[in-house]
């Protein structure tokens, strides 16, 4: 049997609904600010990892895209395992292109570090809802 902890069910909603903000802000920046995240990736260190994965004006649009969806999904509790998947998955490449080519300034790596430690939250433990 697996441990168990008891925790409040409006302290999970509201970590979801609070890391969910992160991403909706910015896969809506990614698209109507579609230059100026272009321009900061074309300006990255790391910039060749997001080469490698094509056209940096068609990755930003996908990623606010994918981002808006999986992010609303979260906030909103539908699939939350598989939101959290994705949006770990986004996170991931843009923490190595952006992130750690700026090594200089590391508070929004150790950001990025924590909001996936709230994103393995939700895609490692089964949480289930019971009423009482």
């Amino acid at each position: 049997m697996a441990d168990q902890v008891l925790v409040s069910l409006r302290s999970i909603q509201v970590l979801r609904i609070m890391l969910s903000g992160i991403f909706l802000v910015a896969g809506f920046n990614h698209l109507i600010h579609l230059d100026k995240t272009v321009n900061r990736l074309n300006t990255a260190r790391l910039k060749d990892v997001a080469y490698f994965f094509g056209d940096p004006k068609w990755l930003v649009i996908i990623s606010g895209v994918v981002m808006l969806f999986a992010g609303f999904s979260l906030m909103m509790g539908y699939k939350t395992k598989i939101a959290a998947s994705i949006l770990l998955l986004i996170l991931i490449p843009i923490t190595i292109t952006i992130q750690m080519g700026q090594m200089s300034t590391l508070g929004p790596l150790f950001k990025n570090l924590a909001i996936m430690g709230g994103l393995l939250f939700f895609i490692t433990n089964n949480i289930q809802y019971k009423h009482k």
